[in-house]
């Protein structure tokens, strides 16, 4: 420690330089962290299914595998089951085939599943009594200018209809409106009924896409899932029943590889903050050659410049590491709360901290060996007559 300001002075020798640097490796590391908190909310999630309100159902085979009708009943009996409702995917685009919206084939009890959902009781009841009807969330409608009353033309990425076209129409008979900011995501959904759907469509037959059932009891959600699992053990048709933020992270894994997405892009950061940082050590390096020189003149050990070196080396690193790194545990939650509900970001943990800590070290340590190295070699009298 005693030789802390000589490193501190020579770190900030160049402050424009030293601080864009710092810059550069504080936004490495809010990157690494933040990227490293969406990998761990990926594992973590799932692992328990104890505190849901409510639980998925969908196929342990795969996500666009459907599941039998008979199943409802069934899984209504089950012990702990408080209500059971189930939905398909629809997939739907307006107008343009980019315009894609968030549509689903819906069983009449849909939106009493879901208490963060409100709507006009007459627009519910003309939902429940319109075949064709569909109910649409309060953003979409604003988007795209619908009102109540409005025939909606929607295009089916998937499921033609009894002429085998894709293109669908649906009466606008309702509004939805989430009733936080924390659920506003189904401010955005477009809600057209299961059995129209079912009717008019060649390619479903009777099946649904997944369920979702309300525990009565958030503390026995493990027990409830295990014991619906349990009813189509062995079948033709087996389930996998979860949490919904679960079933969310499972769907995301099948459509993207999460690990080797982080993985590739932490690597390519990294990668230009190692050529980065060290030519920034290279330069400073080579400009405090005479001084060095003077160092082992008054004594200092080609072993003492070595660790200088690699000191103020790792010094850089730890600086914006850190910062960058505590910058995540602001802004994690201000991500999760912005969301609406598709991102659960944990704080950072301390396997987090470590991880980081040790990139910091050793990327301050391979940045540091070269210029360090060439700092041990320096020969007084060549350098002294350079100057």
């Amino acid at each position: 420690m005693k030789y802390l300001h000589l490193i501190w002075a020579a770190l900030f020798r160049r402050k424009t330089r030293t601080i864009l640097t710092l810059v550069s490796i504080v936004a490495a590391f809010l990157l690494f962290g933040l990227l490293d908190a969406v990998r761990i909310s990926f594992d973590d999630v799932g692992k328990s299914a104890n505190g849901a309100k409510r639980l998925q159902t969908g196929s342990r085979l795969s996500f666009i595998q459907t599941l039998p009708l008979s199943l409802e009943a069934r899984i209504g009996a089950v012990d702990g089951v408080e209500m059971v409702t189930y939905a398909n995917w629809f997939g739907g685009a307006y107008q343009d085939p980019h315009n894609q919206i968030f549509s689903f084939a819906v069983a009449p009890n849909y939106i009493d599943m879901y208490p963060e959902i409100s709507i006009a009781p007459e627009e519910r009841k003309a939902f429940d009594t319109t075949p064709n009807g569909a109910v649409v969330g309060a953003v979409l409608a604003q988007k795209y200018g619908w009102k109540v009353g409005d025939k909606i033309p929607l295009q089916s990425n998937i499921f033609p209809n009894k002429e085998g076209s894709k293109n669908w129409n649906f009466d606008l008979v309702g509004i939805i409106h989430s009733k936080d900011e924390k659920n506003s995501w189904y401010d955005q959904m477009f809600l057209l009924h299961w059995k129209n759907f079912d009717e008019t469509t060649p390619y479903n037959r009777g099946t649904v896409g997944w369920y979702v059932t309300r525990v009565t009891d958030p503390a026995n959600a493990d027990r409830v899932a295990k014991a619906i699992d349990g009813l189509s053990a062995n079948s033709d048709h087996e389930t996998k029943t979860q949490t919904e933020q679960a079933a969310m992270a499972s769907w995301m894994k099948n459509v993207a590889d999460i690990g080797l997405i982080v993985t590739s892009i932490m690597g390519a950061v990294f990668f230009t903050l190692l050529l980065l940082t060290g030519n920034t050590m290279m330069q400073a390096v080579r400009e405090r050659t005479s001084e060095l020189a003077v160092l082992k003149t008054i004594g200092f050990s080609n072993t003492s410049v070595l660790c200088l070196v690699l000191a103020e080396s790792i010094l850089l690193l730890l600086l914006g590491g850190l910062i960058g790194i505590g910058l995540v545990s602001l802004l994690a939650p201000a991500i999760t709360a912005n969301s609406n509900g598709m991102l659960n970001l944990p704080p950072v943990g301390l396997s987090s901290w470590l991880l980081g800590i040790a990139l910091m070290l050793a990327i301050g340590l391979v940045i540091g060996a070269l210029p360090a190295l060439r700092a041990m070699r320096l020969n007084i009298v060549d350098a002294l007559a350079g100057r």
